[in-house]
């Protein structure tokens, strides 16, 4: 027992020592000192090794900025006030030069009086750190001379100098040197100027007086006036600008006086020696107070330097018009001696003006009007006219014009379309429409399909394309990615029409779509099946025996018509060769068939002895217009072959188409023949006759023939183009078509039928 409590004691003992070191608090330092770490007092000694920065100083002790110069001439001197803007940069009370070579008067700051010293001349004032605004009324001596008055300004050192200046007398003319007068203004007797000056440096300013107290006659005024009118018509008014030039004889003047035409507003002048310029109103009957029916509108010309003996101005006008005619104004100068002057008219757009003249205007060509003038004119100007102005006449000029609607300019043209349509015997059309246009930006073709039938593949410069349909219509692409056409190219398209089946016998009718771009001709070949006999075709296509060759050159282009080495004597060219009544025509070739260019033609009356002459062109081919009916004689030269000459009988109601041969031999020998009428082999493409021989006519009305290459061609691409199957034909005629300048239009073919 007596060792537990031993063991009970020391830890108690124990326990109040904890207690005791609890309460005894920890040694502190002695007061004014702190206890660091030692990396703050490395940090603290690395600090003060370093030597303190210096604060910079402002370069100046201060800035002023902007000048603001106001004065105005007394008769004794030049007073006004002078504001200066600036800022003081270095702290507490700094000297701030202000002026030197002025009176001041009084200096203030906000309303408040500012201090100022003088040094050496200069007055300074003493101003506190921060932005100042010092406004002074200062004044100038005036120094006058004989017809001059002048005054030294000193500039301030100012970043920036303006100067507003008032002088006595209108339009007085005053000079600063150095310094730049960016406005002049005349009113109320005196001359406001405001100036730039160079800041630092004195400026001298001096303008020109007169003696008022010895008064002189005035000097008499004459001068001459020509005046240059471009007259301009657009829709809703018209524009005048005049170019006067004024060449003074005797005397000076400041001002010039020239009469407006009534109903126009001035809207400019301008000119290198032009002051001003005011609109003068029409003077008051001083009996009735009412201003006079005759009274003319003014405007007044103040020029700047009356001693120049030349002065050139620009007057715009322009008014209103309504209507198709107006007269064109002709300005006047008040007092001048002699006017002369030039008119050109133009139209804005597309019109036609009709000008008639009086009161000695005289037309002249549109090319010989002044330059000047002419480079006014944005349009190509339609007439001109001078006159010199008489006292016993006034100049007018009346103008009537007609505008004409503006046409929009054609992005792309057709030069040809060759169109083949294959009929079947199930009514069925398929039609491949060839396309050779001229391009400049159009990209879609609009296509109008008739009811019934669908565009089934397109191609543009034999590339595959697609197709677009569109809310309007069908839309086939002119162009194609990558393709930049600079030339004629081929685009094409092909489309089934359901159509209506064919019966024993009937009428039927096929129609091509509207197509948005114009086609300067139209070549149709249309393939109907062998079983069906056609008759009385009608439309508003032209069978192709009808139109005449120089119709159908694009024909020659696309192998039609005979070439040089091909003889004319084919049923296709014969029927294409046909000569429009009152027409004498035909080719030349040699025995091989070979045409024969520049053969010598002569035609002569062998009833009156009247003669006419041509020469074949690069195809064999020659032309005789308005021939009565009777007997001809043809004669054929050539050099390396026979002198042919030929006896015709020639009937004027009827085409005629004569084939001449000329044999090989000396140009000497001659061969007369008498043309014989010949009949057309059309299954072995001849003719019979002789040397010379008439080519029969065809019947009016569509020509049978057989198909050409074109329909093999839609033949051969049916299976790979059509979705559904359809009964091809093999075997048929065609017929063929050609219409003129078709312009987005329909075009159709009727006929009736007959099963054989």
């Amino acid at each position: 027992m007596s060792r537990k409590l031993s063991v009970l004691l020391g830890c108690a003992f124990l326990m109040s020592l904890c207690w005791a070191e609890d309460k005894i608090p920890l040694p502190l330092p002695d007061p004014g000192n702190v206890t660091l770490t030692l990396d703050e007092y490395n940090r603290l000694v690395s600090m003060a090794a370093k030597p303190p920065k210096k604060v910079d100083a402002a370069p100046l002790p201060y800035s002023i900025q902007h000048a603001d110069l106001k004065l105005r001439v007394d008769n004794s001197g030049v007073i006004g006030s002078l504001e200066l803007e600036g800022e003081v940069f270095h702290k507490g009370i700094s000297k701030v030069p202000l002026t030197n070579g002025m009176t001041i008067l009084e200096a203030r700051q906000n309303g408040k009086g500012v201090p100022l010293i003088q040094e050496g001349g200069t007055h300074m004032a003493l101003l506190p750190a921060g932005d100042f605004s010092i406004a002074l009324d200062t004044g100038l001596p005036l120094r006058i001379e004989a017809g001059r008055a002048s005054f030294s300004l000193p500039a301030p050192s100012a970043g920036s100098v303006q100067m507003s200046l008032i002088i006595p007398g209108e339009h007085t003319l005053a000079n600063i040197n150095p310094g730049v007068i960016t406005s002049r203004k005349s009113e109320n007797g005196h001359t406001a100027i405001e100036a730039t000056l160079v800041p630092g440096q004195p400026a001298n300013v001096w303008w020109a007086t007169r003696e008022v107290s010895a008064p002189v006659a005035p000097r008499e005024v004459r001068f001459l006036a020509d005046a240059k009118t471009l007259v301009s018509i657009s829709e809703a008014e018209m524009r005048v600008a005049v170019l006067a030039d004024i060449t003074m004889v005797m005397g000076e003047t400041d001002s010039f006086q020239v009469q407006i035409p009534e109903g126009f507003e001035v809207t400019g002048v301008t000119g290198p020696n032009l002051d001003s310029a005011e609109t003068q109103p029409k003077a008051l009957d001083e009996k009735s107070a009412r201003i006079p029916e005759a009274a003319h509108r003014y405007i007044s010309l103040h020029v700047l330097n009356p001693a120049l003996r030349s002065h050139q101005f620009l007057i715009s006008m322009e008014r209103s018009i309504q209507g198709t005619q107006a007269g064109a104004p002709l300005i006047s100068f008040k007092g001048a001696q002699r006017e002369t002057g030039e008119v050109l008219v133009e139209g804005a757009g597309t019109m036609e003006i009709t000008a008639t003249e009086a009161g000695g205007l005289k037309r002249m060509d549109v090319k010989e009007a002044n330059p000047y003038l002419r480079v006014l004119a944005h349009f190509p100007p339609q007439a001109a006219f001078r006159y010199h102005r008489q006292p016993s006449e006034t100049p007018s000029l009346a103008l009537n014009w007609v505008r004409f609607p503006d046409g929009s300019v054609l992005a792309a043209v057709a030069e040809s379309a060759d169109v083949t349509t294959m009929v079947t015997s199930e009514g069925k059309s398929l039609t491949e429409v060839k396309l050779t246009v001229k391009n400049q930006a159009q990209p879609f073709l609009k296509v109008s399909l008739p009811g019934g039938a669908t565009i089934l593949s397109a191609e543009v410069a034999g590339e595959r394309v697609k197709p677009v349909q569109g809310a309007d219509g069908n839309r086939v692409p002119l162009l194609r990615p990558g393709f930049r056409p600079n030339g004629p190219y081929t685009v094409s398209f092909l489309f089934l029409h359901s159509g209506a089946p064919f019966e024993k016998k009937g009428g039927a009718d096929l129609t091509l779509p509207s197509m948005d771009i114009p086609i300067s001709l139209l070549n149709w070949e249309v393939f109907l099946p062998e079983r069906y006999k056609v008759k009385d075709f009608g439309g508003d296509v032209i069978a192709a025996n009808r139109v005449p060759v120089p119709l159908r050159e694009e024909a020659t282009r696309q192998g039609q018509l005979p070439r040089d080495n091909e003889a004319p004597n084919s049923s296709v060219g014969a029927a294409l060769m046909q000569s429009p009544a009152g027409q004498m025509g035909g080719y030349v070739t040699d025995p091989t068939g070979a045409v024969v260019a520049g053969a010598q033609v002569t035609v002569t009356s062998s009833d009156n002895a009247m003669s006419r002459s041509t020469v074949t062109d690069a195809n064999g081919r020659w032309t005789v217009l308005g021939l009565a009916s009777g007997n001809y004689k043809i004669k054929l030269e050539s050099r390396g072959f026979k002198t042919s000459v030929n006896n015709v009988r020639y009937d004027s109601t009827q085409p005629s188409l004569y084939a001449g041969v000329l044999s090989v031999g000396n140009l000497a020998e001659s061969v007369e023949v008498t043309a014989e009428q010949v009949t057309i082999n059309t299954e072995s493409a001849s003719l019979s006759g002789r040397n010379f021989s008439r080519v029969a006519p065809l019947a009016p009305g569509a020509v049978s023939q057989s198909a050409s290459a074109n329909v093999v061609n839609l033949q051969k691409k049916v299976a790979g183009v059509l979705p559904v199957p359809i009964d091809v034909p093999r075997a048929g005629t065609s017929f063929s078509f050609v219409r003129p300048l078709v312009l987005d239009e329909e075009t159709k073919v009727t006929f009736s039928y007959k099963s054989r």
